[in-house]
């Protein structure tokens, strides 16, 4: 079976942004100073002044006030700080997707690779996989055969990585189910292309 995988469209940039120096288009602000002294509300253009004599810059840090409040700064400094603090908070708020591979009884040294290495593209990104096995026909007469398969991906699984085992193998009709969280282990590198068409027919085969 092919596995689906979702376009990855590129996320909307939803960052503030901080308008400083010049681009501060407000006659007047209200200043905090270089080391957290409150020095008032005063021209924007003085404010400028004060900041670039002592080789600083003037940041608007809030400008839903009025007047609005800004601060002297190093705007490299800040700008690199704020910039860090806002992938902090995307990686926090990140969704952790459940990803879904399918694995056969049958299932051969080569496409058990192909899903080896799937499985690790999926944990760099920090998803979760749920790895599935449907049994069909005879193989239903042979479940713990098809259990100690799906036992061994999961060992393999984990030379590379450090897993969570968040559902033990469990059966489920005529599927053979697990799900595991995993964390690279340092040594491992993972390539980030897609499988090639090749791949998915070789596992669509091994799964048929």
């Amino acid at each position: 079976m092919r596995i689906s995988r979702k376009r990855r469209y590129a996320p909307v940039d939803t960052a503030p942004v901080y308008r400083f120096n010049d681009h501060i288009r407000v006659p007047r602000v209200r200043v905090i100073g270089f080391n957290g002294e409150h020095i008032g509300e005063i021209s924007t253009d003085e404010a400028i002044a004060i900041a670039r004599r002592d080789g600083h810059d003037l940041v608007e840090i809030n400008p839903k006030v009025n007047p609005p409040i800004c601060k002297i700064v190093d705007y490299g400094q800040f700008k690199y700080q704020k910039d860090k603090e806002e992938r902090l908070k995307k990686q926090k708020q990140k969704a952790v997707e459940v990803k879904g591979i399918r694995i056969s009884a049958r299932i051969g040294d080569h496409d058990t690779n192909i899903r080896i290495q799937q499985s690790l593209r999926f944990f760099k990104r920090g998803d979760k996989v749920k790895i599935e096995m449907i049994l069909r026909g005879r193989e239903q007469a042979h479940r713990e055969i098809a259990e100690g398969v799906m036992h061994d991906f999961i060992k393999q699984l984990g030379e590379s990585a450090e897993l969570t085992i968040e559902q033990e193998v469990k059966r489920q009709g005529n599927k053979i189910t697990a799900l595991v969280a995993g964390t690279l282990k340092a040594n491992v590198v993972v390539d980030d292309k897609e499988e090639s068409d090749d791949e998915d027919d070789a596992a669509e085969s091994d799964a048929s």
